[in-house]
């Protein structure tokens, strides 16, 4: 019989995780030595555990699949509340695992080290952001336990918790056997595909729109067929920004409401058939709606529930519905629309005007113009917006959650599980937060290229609350930490250094590249100055 730690780790990787990330801790060691020795999955620490927790996320996201956060007991456990959180609201299947003091330990009658209020408050507070864990006290029913909270994360597509006494660690437990899915009812899933069908049949202006969750369970490619059997128009959210980005054809382009462009505002919202695949009903996707959609005509899939007026089909796995549809249209292949003459690439102009945001995005535009697009990470702020101006590009973002510090963290994530060179698109708010997570480059020979958007301030904030002086930042010159934190870095203040510097950092390899980009503060991307535009529109309706 293996032991216990070697257990979980076998059945981590048997549900699909190929990674673990983590910090050590005292309590946290013995799984530590295991996963180590063991060599069973490829193991990152990096410098802080929030950076663990947004790697761990970017990573589920990019391979649609688990990935795994470890941390210690209390102190390093409750730095990953804040990643686990966005990962939850934004449906990504991240595996929390804490060491924790051995049984003997709890049984001292002693206040442990790490301990906040009692032995059971930190798995209470992950009860709150996970779908489902397990304390494994008991090497009897571990093994039952950990392949019913691994099965919860891939069916849920939610994250999950895993407490780990340091003692049980050497435990000898039966193996972990995965679980079979959770079942939907074949009628259920029968008349809920019919009904959505005869919907679409019976609109006279349907479309597809689709958000995060398509990519959480890996059915990409199949939604892309399903649009191409309706023969009706596929849009994404601000969210889902990214998505079916192998598929031009059926594509769009990102329904945004009044930020966005006006025909797929348009389409969308004068629809008589909606189908929404994976949508979270946020108000990042619809607070700039310039009319409320109306969900009594939409039909919306999404947390393993179908909704179509009034009527509600439980326990649909999104997949599975995929497929229900698919099967019922074989044979249908039909174009759906012009979507293939979506947005062509702006092209900068490269002189020694001062940069705008939107500039960034043109030149990225042209570099993957001429050498292919690259997965991209971004994080909270006018960054993110100014990835919606990139067009053809897999990207990951805390859209709905709008947690900052992601950026950086989520790149070197997607490192291990992107499958090619990411960008990294942060302001320097949020680089201030965890920049410093580049210098774990060199130890695994990562090498993204970061654009850093310094206007040293949250700018953001300002476009909101123009009168207040505390969104000003000091200038930290990051440009010059490059060097001791392994990598290579410039500072541009022209359209022509920005273009000059984005080639010589892609023609460069083996060491992370950092272009500080600076802006003049005040300006902003076209995208946010039209978003925060629409947002407050729609707060003037609502008043």
């Amino acid at each position: 019989m293996p032991a216990l730690g070697r257990a979980l780790i076998d059945a981590l990787k048997a549900h699909g995780a190929q990674e673990i990330f983590g910090i050590p801790g005292d309590f946290v060691l013995p799984f530590f030595k295991v996963i180590e020795e063991s060599g069973a999955l490829p193991f990152y620490t990096l410098s802080h555990e929030p950076a663990v927790g947004f790697a761990a996320d970017a990573a589920a996201r990019f391979r649609a699949s688990i990935s795994v956060a470890v941390a210690t007991w209390g102190a390093g456990a409750f730095n990953l509340v804040n990643p686990v959180a966005g990962a939850y609201a934004e449906r990504s299947p991240v595996v929390v695992i804490s060491g924790a003091p051995g049984v003997h330990e709890r049984a001292s009658g002693w206040q442990l080290h790490h301990m906040a209020k009692a032995l059971d408050t930190q798995v209470k507070i992950f009860r709150e952001i996970t779908c489902d864990q397990a304390v494994l006290d008991d090497p009897g029913r571990a093994p039952a336990d950990i392949a019913r909270v691994l099965r919860s994360a891939v069916e849920y597509s939610l994250p999950v918790y895993i407490e780990l006494p340091r003692d049980l660690v050497g435990s000898d437990v039966p193996a972990v056997e995965r679980l079979d899915r959770l079942p939907a009812d074949p009628a259920a899933l029968a008349e809920c595909a019919d009904e959505i069908l005869a919907h679409l049949k019976a609109a006279i202006r349907p479309v597809l729109m689709v958000d995060v969750e398509i990519r959480r369970y890996g059915i990409e490619a199949k939604v892309a067929r399903l649009a191409r059997a309706l023969g009706i128009p596929a849009v994404t959210t601000f969210m889902g920004r990214g998505l079916l980005s192998d598929a031009p054809d059926v594509t769009h382009g990102t329904y945004m409401g009044a930020a966005g462009d006006h025909d797929i505002t348009r389409m969308v919202e004068t629809s008589d058939g909606l189908l929404l695949i994976g949508v979270i009903l946020s108000d990042t996707n619809f607070a700039v709606s310039e009319r409320k959609i109306d969900m009594r005509r939409a039909m919306l899939a999404s947390g393993r529930q179908v909704r179509i007026g009034h009527h509600v089909y439980p326990d649909i796995p999104l997949d599975a519905l995929i497929d229900a549809l698919l099967a019922r249209l074989a044979g249908h292949t039909r174009q759906p629309g012009n979507a293939a003459e979506a947005h062509p690439p702006s092209t900068l102009t490269l002189d020694d005007a001062p940069i705008q945001p939107s500039d960034i995005a043109a030149a990225i535009n042209d570099l993957f113009a001429r050498h292919g697009p690259m997965p991209m990470a971004a994080d909270m702020g006018d960054c993110l917006f100014t990835a919606m101006e990139i067009e053809g590009a897999p990207l990951v973002a805390p859209g709905y959650y709008a947690g900052m510090g992601f950026g950086v963290p989520a790149g070197l994530g997607a490192c291990v599980a992107a499958g090619g060179r990411p960008m990294i698109l942060v302001g320097d708010g949020a680089f201030q937060m965890t920049g410093f997570e580049l210098g774990n480059c060199r130890r695994y020979g990562w090498d993204p290229i970061c654009v850093v958007f310094n206007n040293s301030s949250w700018e953001m904030l300002r476009v909101f609350q123009p009168e207040s002086g505390f969104n000003d930042l000091d200038d930290w010159r990051f440009a010059e930490l490059a060097g001791p934190l392994g990598g290579d870095g410039v500072r541009v203040t022209t359209r022509r250094q920005l273009a000059d510097a984005l080639e010589r950092a892609h023609a460069t390899r083996g060491r992370f590249q950092l272009i500080e980009v600076m802006l003049p503060r005040g300006e902003t991307s076209e995208t946010l100055a039209r978003f925060v535009a629409g947002y407050k529109a729609a707060r003037e309706r609502k008043a």
